[in-house]
C-alpha cells in the first residue's frame, strides 16, 4: 500500500491514561505498546512526568499518554506532577480512567471522575484478576450514576486480560488524521531521559520502602565509541547523608547491584554493550536548584 494511500485512510489520537496512584497505568501503556517505554514499580507515584507511548494497530496510530497518579497534592513537585495529569486530559482525543478494582475505597475515584463531568470517559477496571465477579459487578454498579462515562472495559493490564478488546476499541475511536510519529517510534522520551528512568525503576525495585520519595536520578554524561558502545555516567540525587547510605548499601554493595541492574536493562533496550557508572549526591535544595534553571521533576 502506498504511503499517500494509506495517510488517506489513517487514524491518530492522543489517549489520557488517568487514574489514581497505583491504578496500573504504566502497566497498561506497555501492553498497548507491546514493549516497555514507562517504568513500573509499587511505589506509588513512579511516573513523575508525562509520557507517551506510540503504537499503530491497522491504520491507526495510538499515542498513549501515560500520566502521574492524581491525588491531593501538598509539596511543589507534588502539585506538579498531578498537574501534568490534568493537562494531559484537557489535551487529549480520548480519556480512559483506570480504576483498581483491589482498593478499599474508590471515593478518590469518584472524586476524580466528578472534576471530569464535562469529558467522555472510557472507563477502565483493571487487575480483575484479583477479586470475584460478583465484586466486579457490584463496583460496576457504584460508577453508573456518573453520565460522562460512555464504555467499560474489564482488565488485568499485568495478564494482558482484555487488553485486546480495549486496544480495537481505540482503534476505531481515534479521529481520522496522518500519523504524527514515524512508524518505529515507540516513545518520546529521549534516549538519556529513558536511561534516567531505568535506573530509577531499579532503585526503587531494590530498595522499596527504604527509597526517599524525591530520590531523582540524572544521566550526566553520554558517550559513544567506535565500536558501538556506549559510555553512561548518572548522578543519583538525595537530600540527606542517611539517604545516600541506604543507596550506596555496606560497602557499595547496593549501588553496584543497582547499577549492574541498571546496565543490563539498557544494554538490552539500546541493542548495544552499555558501560553505566553511577554517582550518589547529596544536595539537600535539588529541588530548587532545578526550578531556578527552568526545570522541574516532571520534564528535567
Amino acid at each position: 500500500m502506498s504511503s499517500e494511500k494509506r495517510q488517506d485512510q489513517a487514524r491518530c489520537g492522543f489517549i489520557a491514561i488517568l487514574g489514581a496512584p497505583n491504578a496500573g497505568k504504566s502497566t497498561l501503556v506497555n501492553q498497548l505498546v507491546g514493549s516497555k517505554v514507562t517504568i513500573v514499580s509499587n511505589k506509588v507515584q513512579t511516573t513523575r512526568q508525562r509520557i507517551l507511548g506510540i503504537t499503530i494497530r491497522g491504520m491507526s496510530q495510538l499515542i498513549l499518554v501515560d500520566t502521574p497518579g492524581i491525588f491531593a497534592p501538598k509539596k511543589p513537585m507534588e502539585r506538579t506532577m498531578v498537574r501534568a495529569a490534568w493537562d494531559a486530559s484537557h489535551e487529549a482525543d480520548l480519556t480512559v480512567f483506570l480504576v483498581d478494582v483491589t482498593q478499599k475505597s474508590f471515593d478518590s475515584s469518584f472524586e476524580i471522575l466528578r472534576k471530569l463531568e464535562d469529558k467522555p470517559i472510557i472507563l477502565v477496571f483493571n487487575k480483575i484478576d484479583q477479586v470475584k465477579r460478583e465484586v466486579l459487578l457490584k463496583l460496576a454498579a457504584k460508577f453508573q450514576p456518573f453520565a460522562n462515562i460512555t464504555h467499560t472495559f474489564m482488565i488485568s493490564a499485568l495478564t494482558n486480560d482484555g487488553v485486546s478488546d480495549l486496544a480495537e476499541f481505540l482503534v476505531r475511536e481515534v479521529p481520522e488524521s496522518p500519523w504524527l510519529y514515524p512508524e518505529d517510534q515507540i516513545t518520546d522520551l529521549p534516549q538519556k531521559l529513558w536511561a534516567a528512568e531505568i535506573t530509577r525503576e531499579q532503585l526503587f525495585i531494590r530498595l522499596h520502602h527504604e527509597l526517599p520519595y524525591n530520590t531523582m536520578v540524572e544521566t550526566e554524561s553520554w558517550e559513544e565509541f567506535t565500536n558501538g558502545s556506549l559510555k553512561i555516567s548518572q548522578v543519583v540525587y538525595v537530600t540527606r547523608p542517611g539517604q545516600k547510605a541506604i543507596v550506596l548499601g555496606k560497602g557499595g554493595q547496593q549501588i553496584k547491584a543497582i547499577s549492574s541492574a541498571a546496565r543490563l536493562e539498557m544494554s538490552t533496550f539500546f541493542n548495544r554493550t552499555v558501560h553505566l557508572f553511577l554517582h550518589v549526591k547529596v544536595v539537600e535544595d535539588w529541588i530548587d536548584k532545578w526550578k531556578a534553571h527552568g526545570i522541574t521533576p516532571c520534564s528535567q
